[in-house]
C-alpha cells in the first residue's frame, strides 16, 4: 500500500519502521514537551497522511515509554480517518507519580498502524 505523508515543518521526521516486518510506522515528536506528573499534553508530529479509502489509522502507544517512563496515550488508540487531511498529534499521558517526562524533536512518541475497516449501515 501507498501512503502519501506530508512533512509540515522543519523538525517534522518522516515515519519509518524500525525493523523490517514491524505493524506500526514510528511516530516523532517535531517540537519539545515536558508533561508534569499526571498531565496530559498534545504532541504535534509535523506530519499529515492520506489514509487511503476503506482503511484508518491507528496511533497506538509505545511498550518501552509505558514501562520505562509510565507514558500512555489519553485516547488508545487514537483515530485517523480516511478523509481527514490535518496534522496528526498525539495526545499523550504522564501516569509517573513524580517525574516530568521530557521529549525533544525527533523523539519517538508512538506508533501509527494502517488497517482495513468494514463500514457500517
Amino acid at each position: 500500500m501507498d501512503l502519501r505523508i506530508k512533512l509540515l515543518s522543519d523538525q517534522a521526521t518522516m515515519p519509518s519502521r524500525a525493523h523490517d516486518g514491524d505493524a506500526g510506522l514510528d511516530l516523532h515528536a517535531s517540537g519539545p514537551a515536558h508533561i508534569g506528573p499526571g498531565e496530559r499534553w498534545q504532541v504535534p508530529t509535523g506530519i499529515a497522511v492520506e489514509i487511503p479509502a476503506g482503511h484508518a489509522g491507528l496511533v497506538l502507544p509505545r511498550s518501552g515509554l509505558a514501562a520505562r517512563h509510565g507514558i500512555s496515550l489519553v485516547n488508545a488508540p487514537g483515530l485517523i480517518d480516511s478523509g481527514y487531511r490535518g496534522e496528526v498529534k498525539v495526545l499523550l499521558l504522564n501516569n509517573d507519580p513524580a517525574e516530568v517526562f521530557r521529549i525533544e524533536p525527533g523523539d519517538r512518541i508512538a506508533q501509527l498502524v494502517v488497517t482495513p475497516v468494514v463500514t457500517a449501515m
